[in-house]
């Protein structure tokens, strides 16, 4: 994660929207006579990022609750009153498709204006079989309707509603003998499944949403029925979700705030990627932030995410998940690239595809205003991106 791949006085080749050259200008341009040429005025040039972690289609509000934090509530005491996802809930579950489109379209345009070409899209607001099936609907019709990739996670155990208040294991049953395979058979017919899009299955495995042995359960429901799986675990209290997640081969493993040095070792002989989140961390006022040395250093693959959400993040920035990476968990301005691009393509299933400037890959590409690729680390505030090229076009984020 130390080497960032540097290429100086370069140029890529790009064919039908994948990269087909990269090297010196004068080894490409003596290869390959474009058609069409981009310059990019002597500025850096960085893989597009790869959003691994988000909840960006919801309706309602949360700017109350962020007040009550700020008096010194904490989030799981906002949420054993009904607040936190239970108050988005309730707002999600009122709102129309439609309605959700325009909700949720301008969040996704402000991610893609600092960076993003990829991003993961969670449910989990709806809580209930019409509600999380019409948040995956929204994730579709968004995915047709803008110039990036998303990509689908079904995430119906992101808490227990309240007609399930004191039983949660009979919403467990109603997730993986209703909603699970709803889910799936809406994928099948869906565009993801005929473009090779991966799906997910996630939960949130922590004090007050769901046990290591619900979301075991979850898991596996998921995976019979060919789903891959990520989880939320660790952001608050270690209930011991990461030997599982591991057991149940998870793609990525989420949040790892509360992570032990026992589960630390188990992560780094893994394959999966861990996701650590900072802004999370910053928008609460916490002075802990995730270790990301102690996992570097241990041999875990890291990716970063904004965990953009109405509740603990409303952040669209990957390039300021990137700053706080090197300020407070230690990484360097190389680690952290390549956690928001190559390893995040990783957490999101998308590895071979996306997330590094190589031939064979989409033409996923960021101009920097800056001629140092360590600019977006560096900088605080402030969008540090000159132009956004997916699929080897420029797109525009309006």
């Amino acid at each position: 994660m130390n080497d960032p791949g540097i290429i100086l006085d370069a140029a890529v080749a790009i064919s039908s929207g994948l990269i087909v050259a990269v090297a010196t200008a004068s080894e490409v341009t003596s290869e390959y006579d474009p058609s069409e040429t981009l310059d990019a005025g002597g500025k850096a040039v960085i893989p597009g990022f790869v959003e691994p972690h988000t909840h960006a289609i919801f309706a309602g509000s949360r700017i109350d609750e962020f007040e009550l934090r700020i008096k010194g509530e904490s989030y799981l005491e906002i949420l054993e009153k009904g607040g936190g996802i239970l108050s988005t809930m309730r707002a999600t579950r009122a709102a129309s498709v439609d309605a959700m489109l325009e909700l949720s379209r301008p969040r996704l345009l402000s991610l893609m204006a600092e960076g993003a070409t990829t991003i993961e899209v969670k449910t989990g607001y709806g809580l209930d079989p019409q509600s999380e099936l019409r948040m995956l609907e929204v994730i579709e019709k968004l995915d047709q309707m803008l110039p990036v990739d998303l990509i689908p996670t079904f995430m119906p155990a992101h808490a227990v509603p309240p007609e399930f208040e004191n039983h949660s294991s009979g919403y467990v049953d109603l997730i993986c003998e209703q909603m699970i395979p709803a889910a799936v058979s809406w994928f099948e017919g869906s565009h993801f499944s005929a473009k090779g899009t991966p799906f997910f299955i996630d939960v949130f495995c922590e004090t007050g949403a769901f046990s290591v042995a619900e979301a075991r359960r979850i898991i596996d429901a998921g995976r019979k029925r060919g789903m891959k799986a990520k989880v939320h675990v660790d952001q608050f209290t270690n209930l011991g979700g990461v030997s599982m997640a591991l057991e149940c081969e998870a793609t990525s493993i989420d949040h790892l705030d509360f992570i032990t040095d026992v589960e630390v070792a188990l992560l780094a002989k893994s394959d999966t990627v861990a996701v650590l989140c900072p802004t999370v961390n910053l928008h609460s006022g916490s002075s802990q932030f995730p270790d990301g040395r102690r996992l570097l250093d241990a041999g875990s693959a890291i990716a970063l995410s904004t965990d953009f959400n109405p509740g603990s993040s409303p952040c669209a920035s990957m390039p300021l998940v990137m700053a706080l990476a090197c300020r407070y968990l230690k990484m360097n301005s190389a680690e952290s690239l390549n956690a928001a691009t190559i390893n995040a393509a990783y957490a999101s299933g998308i590895g071979t595809t996306a997330g590094s400037i190589e031939r064979g890959k989409q033409a996923d590409l960021l101009i920097l205003k800056s001629d140092d690729w360590r600019g977006p680390a560096y900088e605080l505030g402030g969008n540090p991106i000159a132009k956004v090229i997916k699929n080897g076009s420029p797109i525009e984020a309006s």
